[in-house]
């Protein structure tokens, strides 16, 4: 009888977990180098052992040269499939859009009036119907705006009335002002031509027996003297007041 199929599974004792896997170990890294050298690959193997030992294993030409080509490869291999995966999505975007394209394209001729012979009499109804909306639509917009246009005209048709307003209180209170300041010019030059202002400008003030006097000779002289003055200044009492 031949060995029977080994099962693949996790080794659970610890012990021959580790034994076996000095021997795969072994056997892997020899297997590696007889690749190498028989088929002229370059070979690059890392392992890991559970306890995070490193082994590895490169043909002549380095590991690190190995891991660059690698990475190249990689970075090549991913930018083909990206590649051509864009250029399929692309070419599904292209075809969906042309489709769009070219309804929306019959849509505007039709709401233009042409092209109307190839549609059916339920797609003209809908065409009526479409076309009603879009002018009620219109024509609210139309209705919306001819409102707040008017609203703006109000508001500054309001305020030109007011500063208008405000402009003519000014007005009357300047007028105002000038019109005193004439009355008070007139009342000035009124007073200044009056006769009697004219009569105290022009004529001097006369003062006669306003004199003094004094007598020689005795207390006879004196009295005489006091007479004479008396006499004079009842005189000028006397006068009228413009003669002074």
């Amino acid at each position: 009888m031949g060995r029977g199929r080994v099962q693949l599974k996790r080794i659970e004792n610890k012990i021959n977990r580790q034994v076996t896997f000095s021997k795969r170990r072994s056997g892997l890294l020899k297997k590696a180098h007889e690749i190498s050298v028989l088929c002229d690959a370059e070979v690059a193997l890392i392992v890991f052992s559970t306890k995070g030992k490193l082994f590895e294993y490169s043909t002549d030409s380095g590991m690190d040269r190995i891991l660059e080509r690698y990475e190249r490869y990689s970075y090549a291999e991913r930018e083909l499939v990206t590649t051509e995966i864009d250029q399929g999505n692309w070419s599904l975007e292209y075809s969906k859009l042309k489709s769009k394209i070219e309804i929306l394209q019959k849509n505007q001729r039709h709401f233009m009036g042409e092209d109307l012979r190839s549609m059916s009499l339920k797609e003209l109804q809908n065409l009526e119907q479409q076309l009603d909306v879009a002018l009620k639509q219109i024509r609210s917009r139309k209705n919306q705006l001819m409102y707040e246009s008017i609203s703006e005209l109000q508001k500054k048709e309001k305020a030109l009335q007011e500063q208008n307003n405000k402009l003519g209180k000014q007005l009357k209170e300047k007028e105002k002002e000038v019109a005193a300041k004439q009355q008070q010019a007139s009342q000035f030059s009124q007073g200044q031509s009056s006769p009697s202002f004219l009569l105290s400008q022009s004529l001097p003030s006369l003062n006669i027996g306003s004199g003094s006097y004094q007598a020689r000779g005795g207390d006879n002289g004196n009295e005489e003297g006091n007479r004479t003055q008396t006499t004079r200044t009842n005189t000028a009492t006397l006068m009228p007041q413009w003669m002074l």
